[in-house]
């Protein structure tokens, strides 16, 4: 019987931690968001994203829309074939698979202005570290972090609730 309790809590435990890893992004943050004024080439270079990870964009939808597109798309800045549409203002975007995505703001002349992100989705477990950044200036400025860390130790929180209560259910 002990033996079972302890397997089970084992399971529960790995459950848990495995769906707390995933990492929520603002896109163009803590400097900038879907803006035209960021440097998104600078902003996804410094971090490492990874599946299950989220990227959000925030934005007035009066000012600017989301479309995910193709490569050939991307390079061109051409909006007439989008893969996805997005024009909320809070798009939220879960990277499912790995590979690279392709993000460019359809609003004429923003693409050309610089409002395209290219996102790079590595395997494996995400990291609320980012990849540190490299260049004269990076000992300046400051580390790049996930939307908030409160969005890590909720899901945490909420599966330490999860664990405890399959032990005291098992006691």
């Amino acid at each position: 019987m002990a033996a079972r309790r302890t397997i089970l809590l084992a399971v529960a435990a790995m459950a848990v931690l495995s769906t707390a890893s995933a990492a929520i992004y603002n896109v163009g943050e803590p400097g900038g968001a879907w803006d035209l004024s960021t440097n998104y080439g600078t902003w996804a270079s410094s971090r490492n994203f990874q599946t299950s990870d989220q990227i959000v964009f925030k934005y007035s939808p009066r000012a600017h829309d989301v479309l995910e597109v193709s490569k050939a798309d991307y390079d061109s800045c051409s909006t007439a074939n989008p893969i996805t549409t997005f024009n909320s203002g809070n798009d939220v975007v879960t990277l499912t698979a790995t590979g690279t995505r392709y993000f460019i703001c359809g609003f004429p002349g923003h693409c050309a202005g610089g409002m395209k992100v290219k996102i790079d989705v590595m395997p494996g477990s995400s990291s609320t570290s980012p990849a540190p950044a490299s260049g004269p200036s990076a000992s300046n400025a400051p580390p790049p972090t996930p939307v908030s860390a409160a969005t890590n130790v909720e899901a945490t929180g909420f599966g330490l609730a999860v664990l405890l209560a399959i032990a005291g259910l098992m006691a």
